[in-house]
């Protein structure tokens, strides 16, 4: 074997090692590199997702989360673009849902026990007619430590059944500091449970 053959195959070699390494590191970050971190974050979840939040489907491969826009507490614009850097519960309800209604609750009690800077259940509103009602419906059943979030125009449910998020309501999602994705429970849930505090606190970082 010349010296040029055995260069052109040792060559060939290293291109080939160096493709399978990246092949191997895409498959380790889920194939993701918008969310390398949160991998890391959904594998430690994934036990914990059990009891009364055994229904989450914890992402294998956690990705961005849909670019959702609505109002804020006080009437304003508000993104979950604009809620990055903590982790949040993105919660959909109407008042027209009864399981919707029912979980409710408990969203409030879990925001009451692990509402921090860095934690936020995000209820968000989404009806579109008698638009004082959800607000009214709140205030008659204790609901106090949720802030008020609402989309009267109702364009975070398209958008959730095109990414394929949503097929129902409730429907809730759990999002990292980052944006990305960790998981979504399809259903309602007693999210102030201990199995559910639990995983939380581990979302956190606080578990």
């Amino acid at each position: 074997m010349t010296k040029t053959l055995r260069l052109a195959l040792g060559g060939g070699l290293l291109v080939a090692a160096l493709g399978l390494g990246a092949a191997l590191y895409g498959s380790r970050d889920g194939g993701n590199s918008a969310c390398p971190s949160a991998a890391a974050t959904a594998a430690r979840l994934a036990p914990l997702a059990r009891g009364e939040v055994a229904a989450l489907q914890v992402d294998r491969s956690p990705k961005p989360a849909p670019a959702l826009s609505f109002r804020g507490p006080d009437g304003q614009p508000a993104s979950l673009e604009g809620l990055r850097g903590k982790t949040v519960l993105l919660n959909l309800w109407a008042t027209w849902c009864a399981p919707c209604k029912a979980e409710m609750p408990a969203l409030d009690r879990l925001q009451g026990a692990l509402g921090s800077p860095d934690f936020e259940v995000v209820a968000l509103n989404v009806d579109t007619r008698n638009l004082d009602r959800p607000q009214a419906w709140m205030r008659e059943n204790g609901i106090t430590r949720l802030a008020f979030y609402a989309d009267p125009p109702g364009q975070s449910l398209p958008v959730l059944q095109k990414s394929g998020d949503l097929v129902g309501l409730p429907t809730t999602l759990l999002i990292d500091p980052a944006g990305c994705r960790l998981g979504v429970m399809k259903g309602p849930a007693e999210w102030a449970s201990e199995d559910a505090l639990r995983l939380l606190r581990a979302a956190i970082g606080r578990g």
